[in-house]
């Protein structure tokens, strides 16, 4: 059986290992606990980079008001028809996805908005991240977890800001 963190069995995210497989596209409906509301001046455009480049689906649409876009279970962003930030702002959004994730949700977003992309990075807190700037002008953060090696340099710099190994 798989190692799982008891603190997290409600989380959609994975255990982080290299060959991490995603969890599915989650359809149900649940009460939302959190999630991000996008003001868009081109709906579809902006819903068909979400999908073709980060990975989201259509949940249900309001047709020209709003499209509830989801990944996994928890990721859920509303884009509604408004207008377009004139640049990124400083805040972010990020999701959770898996290290094998990172290049294909790259190439994707490079594809459909060349230029749209900065790294991916090794962040000190032992995850991969991928910021991506989307056509209304949203900083997206795809963050992938490393797997945890007690021995390495990044769990020594996770102990020495004070975050210990998980359970």
């Amino acid at each position: 059986m798989p190692h799982t963190y008891p603190a997290f069995d409600i989380s959609p995210v994975p255990v982080p290992a290299l060959d991490t497989v995603p969890p599915q596209l989650f359809r149900g409906l649940y009460g939302m606990p959190m999630f991000v509301t996008v003001p868009t001046a081109d709906l579809a455009a902006s819903v068909d980079f979400w999908i073709r480049g980060l990975g989201f689906f259509d949940l249900f649409s309001v047709p020209d008001r709003l499209t509830h876009l989801r990944r996994w279970a928890f990721q859920d962003v509303l884009l509604v028809s408004g207008e377009r930030p004139t640049e990124a702002a400083a805040l972010s959004v990020s999701f959770a996805c898996v290290l094998s994730q990172i290049e294909q949700i790259a190439a994707a977003c490079a594809e459909l908005v060349p230029g749209c992309t900065m790294g991916p990075r090794q962040m000190p807190w032992n995850s991969v991240e991928l910021e991506i700037v989307t056509p209304e002008h949203t900083r997206v953060i795809m963050t992938a977890a490393r797997p945890y090696n007690p021995d390495s340099p990044a769990a020594e710099q996770l102990r020495a800001m004070g975050i210990g190994a998980p359970e």
